[in-house]
């Protein structure tokens, strides 16, 4: 096997995202990539996990595991996996677990199999985190000051009569599934929306910070741009937000996102809004939203709400 100077840029860019990837990501990424590259092997490589799971999403069949160095895979750090098999998910957040991470044969796919429950005793403590119940539909959402990617104060009644779609991300972000995903999508929706100006005119999109220690305007503004074709005019249809500890607390409350710091990174739940055009909650969505299916909830949150 050998790499030609088209495939390393060729996987240089890929593993870009749009957006840098922490060392452990990027060793990941470049480990699937060369075992998909490698198509005699056939049988799926396992490695031996341990860790402590810090969210569980039951929906999507997912964990998020903090987890030390992997010998062969990779080094420690916190990320999700899909589980498979019988009882996989009979575990809670705090709870320390060994598992079987196995990585398909084409090298495109790895899970956890044999998750196992070591030790629960800190099963209260993390769920002394958890967040109260999210505001239910039809709930005015809070009227928080925000510091978007210009430094100028934006508060959410200053989009009242526009459809507004929310998201929460933070530009350190090393999961490719997570923040640049999440990004993508924005950046996908407000793409298609300028091919329809009358839905534009009454849309719009907002990614707010769960890192107002490190996302500043300017931090914001240069990572809004990657995804904006460096076209700051683009700011006028989704914007990039930070807001202080508290409110930022008030917010998570409300919606029911689930966020703390974690070996210096953020790990938290994946919850994008849809707030109405009167300023109320209409819809909530997780981890399996698709770009189609929050542009379609978008556009008819327009079109119900135009007399």
């Amino acid at each position: 096997m050998f790499f030609t100077t088209e495939s390393v840029e060729t996987l240089s860019s890929s593993l870009c995202m749009r957006q840098p990837a922490n060392i452990s990501t990027t060793l990941l990424t470049l480990f699937l990539f060369v075992l998909s590259l490698a198509g005699c092997q056939a049988k799926p490589a396992r490695y031996d996990l341990r860790g402590k799971v810090l969210l569980k999403n039951q929906d999507a069949n997912e964990i998020t595991v903090d987890h030390e160095d992997i010998p062969g895979f990779m080094s420690a750090m916190a990320m999700p996996y899909k589980v498979k098999g019988a009882g996989s998910l009979d575990v809670e957040p705090g709870d320390k677990i060994t598992a079987t991470v196995v990585v398909s044969g084409n090298g495109r796919e790895y899970w956890l199999e044999q998750v196992r429950v070591i030790d629960s005793s800190d099963r209260k403590a993390a769920q002394a985190l958890a967040r109260p119940n999210a505001l239910v539909p039809g709930s005015p959402v809070p009227d928080v000051p925000l510091t978007n990617q210009d430094g100028r104060t934006i508060r959410f009644k200053d989009f009242t009569g526009k459809a507004l779609l929310i998201n929460f991300i933070y530009t350190r972000c090393p999961l490719p599934e997570f923040c640049p995903r999440l990004s993508n999508q924005f950046s996908t929706i407000r793409e298609n929306l300028a091919k329809t100006p009358a839905v534009r005119d009454k849309a719009h999109l907002l990614s707010i910070s769960i890192d107002p220690k490190n996302d500043t305007a300017a931090m914001l503004r240069k990572y809004g741009l990657s995804y904006l074709d460096n076209d700051p005019t683009h700011f006028s249809q989704w914007e990039f937000a930070f807001t202080s500890p508290s409110n930022l607390r008030n917010l998570a409350d409300s919606f029911g996102l689930e966020y703390f710091e974690d070996n210096e990174q953020i790990v938290h739940s994946i919850n994008i809004v849809l707030v109405a055009p009167e300023g109320t909650v209409s819809q909530y969505w997780g981890q399996n939203a698709t770009a189609a299916q929050l542009e379609a909830a978008l556009r008819e949150s327009v079109m119900t709400s135009q007399p």
